[in-house]
């Protein structure tokens, strides 16, 4: 996975490299039985800075922050996130994703359903670039329909931030 390597077309936000450390972050851990979670951050994130390229400045404490955040926030709403998922994601159970579109998704649908500050637009976007990044353009159209699907059930502006939910 080096798609975060690839920025020379546009500048990344540093929350752009934190959905995408979020979700390689996920992905991982899908295989691992380590129980601790800030050691299995802290040795993750030091092959990621490696492997990316990423240096230490502002840019990578921010992004590294957010995917934090995604994270826990993922872990901690991980039966409505999925539960969500599986609602829009019609004649698709979870276990029959591929591992790296479901925790593509299970990212953009944290932030739709728990981060007023973003705007489920810009979840959905980022989410389908991502997917198309790592995944390919099939799995970018697929993950579109299915955050569309939860854009559409909120009962919030898709296009705005909001300040509480």
């Amino acid at each position: 996975m080096t798609a975060i390597a690839d920025n020379s077309k546009m500048r990344m936000h540093a929350k752009r490299l934190g959905r995408e450390l979020a979700m390689q972050f996920l992905f991982q851990h899908s295989f691992s039985e380590e129980s601790d979670f800030a050691r299995e951050w802290d040795d993750f994130f030091e092959q990621a800075s490696f492997e990316h390229e990423l240096k230490d400045n502002r840019f990578a404490r921010k992004g590294s922050e957010y995917a934090q955040v995604l994270i826990k926030g993922v872990f901690e709403n991980i039966k409505d996130i999925d539960a969500a998922i599986n609602d829009k994601a019609q004649k698709w159970d979870l276990d029959r994703m591929a591992l790296v579109d479901r925790n593509i998704l299970r990212v953009a649908a944290y932030e739709m359903l728990f981060v007023p500050d973003v705007p489920p637009i810009v979840s959905i976007n980022e989410a389908v670039e991502i997917g198309r990044d790592y995944s390919g353009q099939k799995a970018g159209n697929f993950i579109n329909g299915v955050l569309n699907g939860i854009k559409d059930s909120l009962s919030r502006p898709a296009r705005e931030a909001v300040d509480k939910l």
